[in-house]
């Protein structure tokens, strides 16, 4: 069926709709990963938002049963060039087209991804429909959400790694990927994934070694509830920030946020670690970032700066053990070259042992 992508500033892409065709809307945003399409499509961090794949092929390795990110896809839409419906892999089940269909998004392709990034870089990230091309009429572009942390988030508690007998951390769900919890695994830890709601008291009763701050969607500033409860829990533990949770933490700490032009999106993306001035290429995926001048030396240490424009990507606290990035560690997709970072949090959770609060 013959569609279109039409954006907010009037501007249209014709192609041809695939997957589960119905008029979908969001934030059209890029991504510039050339594989990892199953692990983006259900990365919670895409709620609410359709997503453009610059690669030019998609689908050519179809989709497998093992590399969902989560329980199902939150993202609004998939835009590509080209999607293959005969894939190549002895890993795949299903095409993409079959995929979309499943989780219920609708794609289109035949787009000219080059033309309409440039648009997006040009213009920033804007509002869109996916549509079929005989839809008449005019169309209203409501606001768009950013408080999508609530949708995403685990409904209750539940473990991975049950019979890890390593340290015992506390995953904090903003729209965490499976890949967090997977990396502490491989490493000997019990986690424990708990909503974002989750208070700092229920915390403790839990009596982690360490905390994670996941990754999520939308604007920190969204979830403000969450950051009296993080205040509490700084102090008395080892804790590891990841892209949204990464922002919270900073917003915990006195620092401002503010929002990127078209954000930072793919597996491609260069971060400098400013003590040692390696750079490592790094898996992203947000719209958000620390402002520079907002942030207090004498609390947050900035480790990590990402290469192209010069935007705060890590931070360490000047006296707690706690470390956060604005990337993503666990990759999937992407380098795994960062993963040394989960292997410095153990270490921190050695070195410093938690301070469990007594129940009330």
């Amino acid at each position: 069926m013959q569609g279109k992508l039409v954006l907010a500033n009037g501007e249209s892409f014709d192609g041809e709709l695939f997957g589960n065709v119905h008029p979908s809307y969001g934030e059209v945003v890029f991504n510039t990963s050339m594989t990892g399409y199953q692990e983006i499509m259900t990365d919670p961090s895409y709620c609410g938002q359709i997503i453009v794949m610059t690669y030019p092929l998609m689908g050519n390795y179809g989709v497998n049963l093992e590399d969902d990110e989560s329980r199902r896809s939150f993202a609004s839409g998939m835009v590509v060039s080209e999607h293959c419906d005969f894939p190549s892999n002895f890993r795949s089940r299903k095409t993409m087209g079959e995929y979309l269909t499943e989780q219920g998004l609708c794609g289109i392709s035949g787009i000219d991804t080059r033309k309409l990034a440039q648009t997006l870089r040009q213009n920033g990230t804007m509002a869109g429909f996916i549509l079929p091309m005989d839809h008449g009429g005019m169309l209203d572009f409501p606001p768009l959400s950013t408080e999508q942390v609530r949708t995403v988030s685990t409904p209750a508690a539940y473990i991975e790694g049950a019979d890890q007998t390593g340290p015992h951390v506390v995953l904090y769900d903003f729209g965490a990927k499976r890949a967090i919890a997977q990396s502490l695994v491989r490493r000997g830890c019990r986690v424990t994934v708990v909503p974002y709601h989750t208070s700092a008291r229920q915390v403790d009763a839990l009596k982690p070694d360490g905390i994670v701050f996941s990754n999520g969607p939308g604007d920190p500033t969204s979830v403000p509830e969450v950051i009296p409860q993080i205040q509490a829990l700084t102090d008395r533990y080892p804790i590891l920030g990841i892209c949204l949770g990464h922002q919270l933490l900073a917003l915990s700490f006195g620092a401002k946020t503010a929002r990127l032009p078209f954000g930072h999106r793919g597996s491609n993306h260069p971060v400098k670690d400013l003590r040692t001035g390696k750079v490592y290429i790094t898996a992203q995926n947000h719209g958000y970032v620390i402002t520079s001048d907002s942030v207090d030396a004498d609390v947050m240490v900035v480790t990590h700066q990402h290469v192209n424009d010069k935007t705060i990507a890590g931070f360490r606290h000047a006296s707690l053990p706690i470390i956060s990035v604005q990337y993503h560690p666990e990759a999937c997709p992407g380098p795994r070259e960062s993963a040394y970072l989960f292997d410095e949090f153990l270490s921190m959770m050695k070195r410093f042992p938690a301070r469990h609060l007594a129940p009330a």
